[in-house]
This record gives C-alpha cells, structure tokens and sequence, in this order.
C-alpha cells in the first residue's frame, strides 16, 4: 500500500498543533534551533525554552556572541547539554563561513557542528522545503504501518528507510509539507502505544486492513532517568547555573550523596565535555565563567 499525500496534507493543516517554530517569519537559523532542541526531548519542553531563546538571540551571530555559560544557562532543563555547546559551535561556524546564513544543502549542513544526518535533512526541508526524506521514529512507525502492515518498525536502516519515505513524496514544494505531516501523524494519531486508529485520516492503511496484527519483536525497555550519571550531572549543572560566581567542590558534593563514586564520575565527564570549568583556586565554574 502507499499513502495519498494530498490526504495527509490536507488533515494536516486542519489538524496540526500550533508549535512555534511553525509560525510565519520563523527563520531557517530558528528552525535549526527548534531541530537541536528537539533532540531526544518533548515538543512540550522545548517550547517555552525555544521561544525565549530566538528572541534573546534571533540570528546565529547573536548566538555565536553569546557567552557559553549564558547558553548553558538558556538551555535551562532540556537535558543532554552538549547540545547546546554544540549549538554554540554551529552558531559560530555559520555566523563567520556563511555569512549568518544556514546552508540550505545536506550534504554541506552535514559538515556543521552537532549536525547528523537526521538533523541537515529536517533543516533543508522544513526551513527551505527541499524535498528530501526527513526519518525520525514517528515516521518510520507510519511507514512500516501504514504502507508494510507491521506494528513496529524493524531496526533503523538509513537506506531502507530514505528510500521508503522518498518513495511517499510528491513532487515539487508539496513534499517539505508531507513531510511534517507524516511526522504530525505519527506524534499525535499513529502512537507506539495507543494509536487513535477511529481518528487517522488515511483511507487505507495495510496494518489495519491485515487485522492490526501484534508486534513481534522485543519490548523496549523504558529508560529511566533516576539515579543515572544523567540526573547528576544535571544537579551538578544546576548548581552551577544558579551561581553567578565559582563554587566549591563541598557545594557540588551534597548534591548526591549516595553514590560519591558516582558523582565524581559525573563531575570528571563536565568537565571533559568543556560544560564546566576548574579555575586556579580548585572551585567550578560553567565553561567560560572559570
């Protein structure tokens, strides 16, 4: 089976939530903040962070100017802060070799500072309309449902999975809002969990047509957060963020307690990620502030 694009399209722009990012004006450097953003962390997060982020630094030399404990301060709860450091780094690149401007190609976004593969496709399509195969888990789970008949996607494959998307696109500027609205599907209808099946707007779909037959493979375990190197890091980061000074290592100990072993490790890896500094007197810092 395939999928009528005009179809998705049309339950798209009825349907799709009003995130930011998707307003009118919104540059390509603000889309390719929302992208980093983005990354492994909920719409309902990023939001409120993005939106004051593009109005304190709307363009990649407002960012690149920016101090790096003012980034890592900004990112604020999103997790996983080498991204903003590697924002930073990319902000850099494109405000002194592109002349502040975010390339439109993939291949030369690929060459950016925390830009994958996932990310230079979703920028060259939702912020230039490129038609290219934009892939993340909500698309591969349509995908592999809609058009393959099974509950799960199998194991990611870049090829397969480019070529499976390529394959669903129309032509022309029609396919950057396929796109989205095969992502839109797969976020807010075609859940892994509880896919709200009476409100999809295709007509034919071969996992429905073949009696939404069980997944067969493994379960996937949760990932949790607490107690993980994740969660010190982020008492430790927050610590730091809320010090307009250097503090002690005593500050940051009693921050985790139970596991000092653990919280050694987790100061040892901010530190060789360049997130926090050590200044001459032995206290911490975020980086640029040691």
């Amino acid at each position: 089976m395939s999928i009528d694009a005009q179809t998705l399209i049309d339950w798209y722009r009825r349907a799709r939530r009003d995130l930011p990012w998707r307003a009118p004006g919104v540059t390509p450097w603000q889309i390719l903040v929302s992208e980093f953003m983005l990354q492994q962390t909920p719409v309902a997060r990023v939001a409120p962070i993005w939106v004051d982020w593009v109005a304190r630094w709307p363009t990649a030399s407002a960012t690149a100017a920016a101090g790096a404990a003012d980034v890592l301060r900004a990112w604020g709860k999103l997790g996983y802060p080498r991204r903003a450091k590697r924002l930073h780094e990319c902000a850099s690149v494109i405000a002194t070799e592109y002349e502040d401007t975010v390339p439109d190609d993939v291949e030369v976004l690929l060459g950016l500072p925390g830009v994958g593969a996932y990310t230079a496709r979703a920028i060259a399509c939702f912020a230039y309309g490129r038609r290219v195969p934009v892939v993340d888990t909500n698309v591969r789970r349509v995908v592999a449902r809609a058009v393959h008949g099974r509950a799960d996607a199998a194991n990611p494959s870049a090829v397969r999975d480019h070529t499976d998307v390529e394959k669903l696109l129309p032509e022309g500027e029609a396919a950057a809002v396929f796109s989205a609205a095969l992502m839109e599907l797969g976020a807010t209808v075609c859940t892994a969990r509880a896919p709200k099946c009476g409100g999809c707007p295709l007509t034919s779909c071969a996992w429905r047509a073949a009696g939404f037959p069980p997944g067969d493979g493994p379960s996937r375990p949760v990932q949790r957060y607490a107690g993980t190197d994740r969660q010190v890091r982020g008492r430790l980061l927050d610590v730091l963020r809320s010090s307009a000074a250097p503090v002690t290592r005593a500050e940051l100990d009693v921050v985790w307690l139970t596991d000092t072993a653990q919280r050694d490790r987790a100061l040892d890896s901010l530190l060789t990620d360049g997130l926090v500094e050590q200044t001459a007197d032995g206290r911490f810092a975020l980086a640029g502030e040691g």
